[in-house]
């Protein structure tokens, strides 16, 4: 009985110490059950956010979220899936309402568009009849290149626009196609419009060295032959006069920013790697014009069963909502020079083969996996190598398209002639074989389990301590409780981790811009301050 009091007392006493210093109230939010299990975490840096995104079992997401009365750009990152962060997104408007998705790097997307321009500085100038344009346009590209169907049935148009600027995003859905990632995409829309960045007289800063050298050559040939401008003309190749009228075609395109200076109703700089890409019914900080299904949309959309229109309307939207089944993925590479064939890495047997693909390497984001699935295709002496991969960030998947190696668990030998894939699942830590060849098409391996050193999850072992904010039952957003013997949240900066503001901004936009800060280049720089 004894035992049985000074248990009691010991609860008694740790009710009396909650009481009198309570606990932060941590988010949990409780969907109904047939939702998946709840994730909500945030954080400061958006690569924290990805490394948490890529070690959890569940399917979830990296979000970035605007905070009123802070500095201008500055942003925290939300983890979550898709349908919980739809179901708050409606209730806790305030603390949601400046929500971008977080395109990652490397991942398989859908075809997008941020349109813009400063209507005071384009009168006369119909948006709605450019987008219109603009959408026919790439719909007869898509076509011309990849052989696909497209019409603007397919093509979720959102409208965000002010009386001061005209503004517009589009999300083409198509039909069981998407890019390999944004990066192919940003160089797909750079050769379809390169007609008209091209044009000398456009003023957009984007003349290639070739037009214009070809154009001088054959003004000065004309001009020593004594050649008459028009016969120049006439001379003129089937090519160059479809280039010049496609030019012409895209003149609209042409528009002038607030400053009077030319510019381009496409903004070419939203295909980078880590993009923010604005949500439905998400607005700038500082901004009242979030984006609406537009007035002149076509997009047909099929809710799902249990599914609103509405949020059939938000998961359309979203760039990386694809999933890995029955997709073809669309590439598109840097045009061959000379230059690039002295500078493209030689393949080695045995190693990462790629077409001259993303910036920064041969490799997928995922360097150790790439590593696995090399040791993985060598058996009896063959030694395969990846041809090409591909990452579904929906499903946390990475499918590798393997090149001389056949080994078909189904029929236990090598195919013949079809090629195999390796598909590793990142968020259950396995991974299996599939296959090209046609009596194989339904067939999956077995499950292999990831060594645990590659593993995300043994890697980046995150609590919730790691979380600089929560977010309390009101959806109201703030720093987390210190511990004792820290500095208050009160007392606190914006950075909670002892970095300036300065600071932070500098490598939230180096990471959404540029490449990723190498381990060796942070190992060095550690060392040379220790050093000092």
């Amino acid at each position: 009985m004894s035992k049985w009091g000074d248990r009691l007392k010991k609860v008694e006493q740790l009710a009396q110490s909650f009481q009198q210093k309570p606990l932060a109230t941590h988010y949990k939010p409780r969907l109904w059950p047939c939702q998946p299990s709840s994730v909500w975490k945030l954080f400061p840096r958006q690569c924290m956010a990805i490394s948490f995104a890529q070690s959890c079992k569940e399917a979830v997401h990296v979000f970035a979220l605007e905070k009123e009365k802070t500095s201008l750009g500055q942003r925290i990152f939300l983890v979550t899936s898709y349908s919980e962060l739809w179901h708050y997104y409606r209730t806790y408007t305030q603390s949601l309402m400046h929500c971008y998705e977080v395109i990652p790097e490397g991942a398989v997307c859908k075809l997008y568009f941020d349109l813009e321009f400063h209507k005071p500085s384009n009168n006369g100038a119909d948006g709605t009849t450019m987008v219109s344009l603009l959408i026919q346009y790439v719909c007869d590209k898509l076509m011309e290149v990849y052989g696909i169907e497209c019409s603007a049935r397919n093509i979720l148009n959102l409208d965000s626009s002010t009386e001061e600027k005209f503004s517009r995003h589009l999300i083409f859905n198509l039909q069981n196609a998407a890019f390999k990632d944004n990066i192919h995409m940003g160089r797909f829309i750079h050769a379809i419009l390169q007609p008209v960045l091209s044009t000398p007289k456009s003023g957009l800063g984007f003349v290639t060295n070739s037009v214009a050298e070809n154009s001088e050559t054959r003004r000065a040939h004309a001009g020593s032959e004594g050649m008459p401008a028009k016969a120049d003309e006439m001379a003129e190749s089937p090519q160059a006069k479809r280039r010049k009228q496609e030019a012409a075609d895209l003149k609209f395109l042409q528009v002038k920013n607030k400053d009077g200076q030319d510019c381009l109703f496409v903004d070419l700089g939203v295909y980078t790697k880590n993009r923010n890409f604005r949500l439905y019914k998400s607005s700038k900080v500082g901004k009242n014009s979030a984006f609406t299904v537009a007035d002149d949309n076509k997009f047909i959309n099929k809710p799902e069963k249990g599914i609103s229109e509405e949020e059939s309307v938000f998961l359309a939207s979203l760039v990386c909502n694809i999933s890995f089944t029955g997709q073809r993925i669309l590439t598109s590479d840097v045009p061959e020079t000379k230059e690039s064939k002295t500078l493209r890495p030689q393949c080695q047997q045995g190693s990462a083969t790629y077409p001259g693909s993303l910036p920064g390497g041969l490799l997928s984001p995922h360097q150790e996996v790439d590593n696995f699935v090399l040791s993985v295709i060598t058996k009896d002496g063959v030694h395969g190598s990846i041809r090409r991969w591909n990452y579904f960030a929906v499903d946390q998947l990475l499918v590798y398209d393997i090149a001389k190696y056949r080994w078909c668990e189904n029929v236990k030998r090598f195919h013949s002639s079809n090629n195999i894939m390796i598909v590793v699942d990142l968020k259950e830590e396995v991974w299996y074989q599939k296959c090209h060849d046609p009596e194989c098409r339904n067939f999956r391996s077995s499950s292999y389990p990831l060594p645990q050193e590659i593993c995300i999850s043994y890697i980046m072992k995150l609590d919730e301590e790691d979380q600089a904010y929560l977010m309390d039952d009101a959806g109201n957003i703030e720093l987390s409780q210190a511990p004792e013997g820290t500095v208050c949240p009160e007392e606190a900066t914006a950075d909670v981790w002892g970095d300036d503001q300065d600071y932070l901004e500098s490598m939230d936009d180096f990471e959404q811009n540029k490449e990723d800060i190498s381990d060796q280049l942070l190992l060095k720089c550690m060392a040379d301050f220790d050093s000092k």
